[in-house]
């Protein structure tokens, strides 16, 4: 299956439809009237439909098993045809709209087979998926030429400074920003000392760059100042942002839990202090982005409806 592990969990709906045509209009009449040998014909497909939607990933290899925690199923007639939608809802990694195309496949199919001895020229026809939203396109900033957003990725490392060590983190969060559609404008490597840092984030908010991002120097030793050094620099801290981070990655380990990462803003930039570990950084940047670029719209007075 497709590895999902990275993505977030949203809200997922999906409403999807199929039409069952009859041949004739006694069909829709015994239908109304509940007087199909079979019984019940709405009620009956309604409760397929249910089962079609769970049983989903049961049957199509390479869907995920996911929570279904709504679903609703409604009937509009239209002389000959019957319109089957229904609504499938989850709080989830993934969609579902193969489980909400299934579920009306399931139901019309269910139709069929009750309808069948009484009618022998129904037909099942347009199965198709009328509404999905919750998944990452859904959240891309329509106020926002990303075009003109520049980052400064910089690097606290004494060893990787001292040429004794590759920067691998660095390398992830640059792979991230480039991906959301970033330019790199910037990409230090330096000591992890106060004064360093410092030094960088006046430079680079004084020179217009819209994001700061640094990593490393986020431990609990002593010798990891980049917390106490940024902090006393911003304007303004983005708990929300910290908290991502931090869920995020407790979600993958439970040392996430030591976790002293910074998001803040100082005047038009955001400023991020994020963990040196290669693995750190990635959750990180994969924790908030491309969702942190709505901040900049917000920055700019962009209206978001």
């Amino acid at each position: 299956m497709v590895n999902i592990t990275e993505k977030s969990t949203t809200l997922r709906t999906a409403i999807a439809q199929a039409t069952l045509k009859v041949s004739k209009a006694e069909t829709i009449e015994a239908i109304k009237n509940n007087t199909v040998p079979k019984g019940n014909v709405f009620e009956m497909a309604k409760a397929a439909g249910l089962l079609g939607v769970k049983k989903t990933p049961d049957l199509l290899p390479d869907c995920h098993p996911l929570p279904i925690e709504y679903t609703a199923v409604n009937y509009e007639i239209d002389e000959l045809n019957i319109h089957i939608q229904m609504d499938v809802r989850t709080i989830y990694k993934t969609g579902v709209e193969v489980e909400a195309m299934h579920g009306v496949s399931v139901i019309a199919l269910t139709m069929y087979d009750m309808l069948k001895p009484i009618d022998k020229g129904i037909e099942i026809s347009t199965i198709k998926l009328l509404k999905k939203k919750g998944g990452k396109s859904d959240f891309k900033d329509r106020f926002l030429d990303r075009t003109d957003l520049k980052a400064a990725v910089i690097v606290c490392s004494d060893t990787i400074a001292a040429g004794q060590k590759e920067d691998k983190a660095g390398k992830a969060i640059i792979a991230k920003l480039e991906e959301s559609g970033v330019e790199i404008g910037a990409y230090d490597i330096i000591p992890d000392e106060k004064e360093a840092i410092e030094a960088k984030l006046t430079d680079y908010s004084n020179q217009g760059f819209n994001m700061v991002i640094y990593t490393g120097g986020t431990g609990l030793s002593v010798r990891d100042v980049t917390p106490e050094t940024i902090i006393p620099l911003l304007d303004r801290r983005i708990p929300g942002m910290e908290e991502a981070i931090r869920s995020y990655g407790q979600e993958r380990t439970p040392y996430s839990m030591l976790s002293r990462s910074v998001a803040g803003v100082k005047g038009s930039t955001l400023v991020l202090a994020l963990p040196g570990s290669t693995n750190g950084a990635k959750e990180s940047m994969d924790a908030i982005f491309p969702a942190a670029l709505h901040l900049f719209g917000i920055l700019k007075g962009a209206r978001h409806d």
